[in-house]
């Protein structure tokens, strides 16, 4: 990656959890297959793991996430919404992964259906932010304020 370029990796399938992580990070260290890997460390008694989706298919929960930033020597902080976001102490911020409500859908036909999406927010390049949706290109925040 050139010196300026944002790394982005667009949504495929239930991997949004994959996505955030290596959108957070700005690089790809992260895959399905070392996604399933962690799951089977968490769960290792389990028939059906419960840090997925069913079918295998991804929908990591949020001890994946953890498990995977702790695997490079970061550390996830929960953060309660109930919290104040003005309390944030920004200059210790690597990155925000966050888990919001996504509407599902059947092509262009909305269903009445809530899931949960993770999604990356990082500071890259100075006072740019870059959430890691299902766009081709990240959209870009311009400021902490706007941010929080």
């Amino acid at each position: 990656m050139s010196e300026g370029e944002v790394f982005h990796e667009k949504q495929r399938l239930e991997l949004c959890a994959i996505h955030a992580l290596n959108n957070v990070l700005q690089e790809r260290v992260f895959t399905k297959e070392t996604a399933d890997d962690i799951c089977k460390r968490l769960a290792q008694q389990c028939v059906v793991n419960p840090h997925r989706s069913v079918l295998g298919t991804g929908n990591y929960d949020v001890n994946v996430i953890m498990a995977a930033l702790q695997s490079r020597e970061l550390a996830a902080v929960w953060w309660d919404k109930r919290r104040t976001v003005q309390s944030l102490c920004m200059s210790k911020v690597h990155g925000f992964i966050l888990n919001v409500p996504s509407r599902m859908s059947l092509g262009i036909v909305s269903l009445p259906l809530r899931r949960r999406h993770w999604l990356a927010v990082r500071q890259v390049n100075g006072p740019v932010l870059q959430p890691g949706l299902q766009t081709e290109e990240p959209s870009m925040y311009w400021g902490e304020a706007e941010l929080r």
